[in-house]
């Protein structure tokens, strides 16, 4: 199996996992646990897997360079406080659908910051697969007669700027990433990021009636933390190595499809005519963001 390959088929899971996790984690709060408590299980949780990984692949790992500090610090800011921290919130205050229209805006955040921060190139083709991919993932969403009038302005709001922090985590993390092994910076950022969201969850943590937890609770608790934290970070921390971080960024518009996918095959919605001219624009928009023309001999 071709780099390519290997890289897309990392991303497109990461995609399902975050597209299965709207509707999970709302299973779980707020009436089991309050976000922000969520929260600290789910850094605190990924944070322990990512050191005892670490410690696997010690001996290859290059230590980081003081100069290196701030960035690592702004990383897990980013990566796994205040994004964190905002989404579980919003998602706790409005819709699994209303967060995934509003979680597409990301790529165009990645986009406009790469070209701003990285110097990326803003080609017509990156541009148009932006425009596409955003479209598609859009119409998805709003077909037909979907309404974002409603009482849940906080929650949008918290959604929409963690996904501004999480477009600007996908940048400042690339250098480090090229850097010093994956492993190495997202064990690091989960470190810091423990520490940072602790102080804000832990009174919800306090409040968990632990004993009457169900058993299915527990299922999506250990898959927020494994799959939707774990598994995905270490997976896009690997990609962001091979790829540019729009590309990375552009994934994000499967995750409305892969929801429609599940709702599918669980009979809890139809596949129409109109989904699926709506997933070929997603597709052929990330194909497009990450279409890179070959060097003429």
């Amino acid at each position: 199996m071709s780099k390519n390959i290997q890289v897309h088929s990392a991303l497109f899971l990461v995609s399902l996992i975050y597209g299965a996790t709207f509707t999970i984690a709302k299973e779980v709060m707020p009436v089991y646990i309050a976000p922000y408590g969520l929260i600290v299980l789910r850094v605190w949780g990924a944070a322990l897997l990512f050191v005892l990984m670490g410690k696997i692949s010690a001996g290859s790992a290059t230590p980081i360079e003081k100069k290196d500090y701030r960035l690592l610090f702004l990383s897990a800011l980013t990566g796994t406080g205040a994004n964190m921290l905002l989404f579980f919130q919003g998602l706790s205050l409005t819709t699994p659908i209303k967060a995934a229209v509003e979680m597409v805006c990301t790529p165009l955040f990645v986009a406009l910051l790469a070209f701003w921060v990285l110097k990326e190139k803003a080609t017509v083709l990156k541009i148009v697969g932006l425009i596409l991919g955003l479209s598609g993932a859009v119409l998805m969403i709003l077909w037909p007669g979907f309404s974002l009038i409603g009482g849940t302005v906080l929650g949008d709001i918290c959604v929409i700027l963690n996904a501004i922090i999480y477009a600007y985590y996908l940048i400042i993390a690339k250098p480090l990433i090229q850097k010093y092994q994956a492993i190495t910076i997202v064990k690091w950022t989960f470190i810091i990021g423990a520490i940072l969201v602790f102080p804000f969850g832990f009174k919800d943590l306090v409040r968990v009636d632990w004993v009457h937890i169900p058993v299915m609770i527990w299922g999506a608790i250990v898959f927020i933390v494994v799959c939707t934290t774990f598994l995905t970070y270490l997976l896009n921390g690997w990609a962001l190595k091979f790829v540019n971080s729009s590309v990375v960024g552009a994934y994000i518009y499967l995750q409305p499809v892969l929801a429609s996918v599940i709702a599918v095959s669980l009979g809890k919605d139809t596949l129409t005519f109109q989904k699926l001219i709506f997933t070929a624009m997603i597709f052929a928009g990330v194909y497009l963001v990450s279409y890179k023309p070959k060097a003429i001999s």
